[in-house]
């Protein structure tokens, strides 16, 4: 559609800064803020301009408001590669910039693929095929490269009636729930007739749908509460793996597991210990001891070092009376535990005494964990952000638990976003999920997705409370995203056979 004469086209002059301020706008929309109705709202502002637009001026704004989304929301990622993974600020910089130029990519694609596709306005464009686009391309970018999850529309609506809906198809119905409701917004205002009755009915199925699925459950008790008790040591990541601070650490997380004791479960923080575990095993066996005879199983997270091959583990040890056992981490960090970079790039890392050495990941299928009778899905750090990754593990499981080392990231936002996406995997398991975090935020989840308890950022601490086993599935956790992705691509081809017809008849 060309421009329209008025205030709308002189607006259009300054599309680009307009797409800037909608993707930092949408930032708020996640925790710590939790101002959940900008995910429609601010979205709604570049569906507008996509309205008015070719396909490249459509990748222009799309590009713009992705790279300021991330930017206003993932500016920590600064903090953790430079003040504590003492990279220089030029680095640090570099690839900050680069992730933002990586992620503001997929919302160029995505304008430039509606747009190409159906570049005439119309309440189906609004309503369907971009909100298929968008939930295509958060999937795409959730993996692709290692993927990044982060800042799926979703999310920000883990206190909306929207959030309901992962129980049914999992973050991405959400996701296109969010992107229809944004498209709802474009047809209601800048359209009229039937095109409006239909934005209001499909914005209505879908809220009505969160609504009716809210509350319901899905999954069933299978056995009494269990007490559980989470290790805050709140140890300062600049200090943790200092030599002469390493028995301070020690006894710091010794005298919180001795407080615990009795508590039927006790979790430590990931990599909690900080030597490896061959190293701990005097200290390992000592907390063992201690631990049995008040009738707690330990899971603890340490990094497990393979003496033959050479290979580092990032894993969660449980020592449990019903045998111990290993969880190691299969999604690792990129330039955190892993270095994507050619060799040439790691000799110079060496040289600048950058950290520079691989972590080996887990195997794809690990078993869950046994601690205080239960059999737990474990994940490790940021692999909560992904959904899909403990479907396989969940028909053997009765509780969750995640393991967290985010004083990488300072007093920031990503705590607050990391606890925001774990609710989500409790919520589309229909499962007590419990965290245990190196400073904050330690916190139990409900089978619900509500936060059932949670303890102060930065201060030592220990988290008691009880989780009631379940088991039992949801729809999402026995289908998985394939009936939402496999609908959105369809939508995709639909309206691309409509789009090749319409030219080859005129």
């Amino acid at each position: 559609m060309s421009a329209p004469d008025g205030p709308v086209s002189r607006l259009l002059r300054y599309r680009r800064l307009i797409a800037v301020l909608a993707g930092i706008s949408t930032s708020f929309a996640f925790a710590p803020y939790g101002w959940h109705w900008l995910a429609w709202l601010a979205p709604a502002v570049l569906f507008l301009l996509w309205e008015y637009e070719s396909p490249r001026e459509a990748a222009g704004t799309g590009f713009w408001f992705g790279a300021a989304l991330f930017g206003a929301g993932t500016w920590w990622i600064y903090t953790a590669i430079h003040d504590f993974g003492q990279a220089p600020a030029w680095l640090a910089i570099f690839l900050v910039a680069a992730l933002l130029a990586i992620k503001g990519s997929y919302y160029a694609l995505l304008g430039f693929i509606v747009v190409r596709i159906a570049p005439d306005p119309s309440p189906g464009r609004s309503l369907l095929l971009i909100p298929a686009g968008w939930t295509l391309m958060e999937w795409l970018r959730g993996w692709l490269f290692t993927g990044f999850p982060w800042l799926q529309l979703g999310y920000a609506q883990s206190d909306a009636p929207l959030a309901a809906l992962a129980t049914l198809g999992g973050i991405h119905l959400v996701n296109f729930a969010v992107a229809a409701t944004a498209g709802a917004i474009v047809v209601l205002f800048f359209q009229a007739g039937g095109a409006r009755l239909a934005a209001i009915a499909v914005a209505a199925a879908l809220w009505f749908g969160g609504w009716l699925a809210d509350g319901r459950e899905w999954t069933r008790p299978a056995g009494g509460p269990v007490s559980v008790a989470l290790l805050q040591g709140a140890i300062p990541q600049d200090q943790k793996w200092l030599a002469e601070n390493r028995a301070a650490t020690l006894e710091t997380y010794r005298a919180l597991n001795r407080e615990a004791l009795g508590a039927r479960i006790i979790v430590w923080p990931e990599s909690a210990v900080p030597v490896l575990a061959h190293d701990a095993t005097v200290f390992l066996e000592a907390i063992r001891r201690e631990s049995a005879a008040a009738g707690s199983d330990v899971m603890l997270g340490l990094l497990d070092f393979d003496l033959q091959t050479g290979e580092i583990k990032n894993g969660l040890f449980s020592m449990s009376s019903a045998g111990d056992g290993w969880y190691y981490k299969r999604r690792l960090v990129p330039f955190g535990e892993f270095f994507p970079v050619p060799e040439a790039v790691r000799k110079w890392m060496r040289l600048q005494s950058l950290p520079y050495y691989d972590m080996t990941p887990g195997e794809e299928s690990q078993p869950p964990l046994q601690a205080g009778g239960e059999r737990l899905a474990a994940t490790i750090c940021y692999e909560d952000a992904y959904g899909a990754e403990q479907l396989a593990v969940l028909p053997g499981s009765t509780l969750l638990v995640n393991v967290t080392n985010n004083a990488w990231f300072g007093d920031s936002s990503a705590p607050h976003q990391q606890l925001q996406m774990a609710r989500f995997r409790a919520l589309e398991a229909g499962r007590f999920l419990f965290r245990a975090t190196s400073n904050g935020i330690t916190a139990v989840i409900g089978p619900d997705g509500a936060i059932v308890d949670r303890i102060p950022q930065f201060v030592p601490g220990i988290l008691k409370s009880s989780v009631v086993p379940r088991t039992g599935l949801t729809p999402y956790a026995r289908t998985g995203n394939w009936p939402i992705l496999s609908f959105a691509f369809l939508v995709l081809v639909a309206f691309a056979i409509a789009r090749l017809r319409a030219r080859h008849n005129s």
